[in-house]
């Protein structure tokens, strides 16, 4: 987030702020490369640029539906199938349905009548059996999640051609 953008003073929109500077971290980080410059391992990890934003989308639009208490697909294919692009898609379409999620979760955070509104974690491993969150602790996820991985893609971009994030 650039000390120019314009922050919210409310709680809500401080929050979504952080998130959107995450997003945009990760989305500099593919500015100027090709699909297959995006889609390669430049480093150590087997994680590639355009499988970064997958996962990134992917994560925002699950948290949502558990938050909204929809239904998502979530099996180990799917969450393996998430770091990197599959037959059809592009780094354009990729981009395109995470603006789309973003949309809904601004929406979703503003109609909301507190962030201390909570919902259940569903059934899983890595989370505490019968536990619940609040809105505010899903916001500050997602900035924990997308900070972790735009420092990852910071990695992969200087691996690949010396591209810093910070200049």
């Amino acid at each position: 987030m650039s000390i120019s953008q314009e922050v919210l003073g409310d709680e809500r929109g401080t929050l979504l702020a952080f998130v959107e500077a995450q997003r945009a971290a990760l989305r500099q980080a593919v500015e100027g490369l090709s699909e297959e410059q995006a889609a390669g391992r430049h480093s150590a990890s087997e994680l590639s640029l355009s499988g970064l934003l997958k996962h990134a989308a992917q994560v925002e639009r699950n948290w949502l539906r558990m938050a909204q208490q929809q239904p998502y697909e979530s099996t180990v294919e799917t969450h393996l199938n998430g770091f990197k692009l599959l037959e059809g898609e592009t780094i354009p379409s990729v981009l395109a349905a995470w603006e789309g999620i973003s949309a809904e979760l601004a929406q979703f955070v503003a109609d909301l009548p507190s962030l201390d509104e909570t919902f259940p974690l569903p059934p899983a491993p890595w989370f505490p059996e019968n536990h619940k969150v609040s809105m505010r602790w899903m916001l500050l996820h997602l900035v924990e999640e997308f900070a972790r991985h735009a420092g990852h893609a910071d990695v992969i971009r200087e691996s690949l051609d010396g591209t810093k994030a910070m200049g």
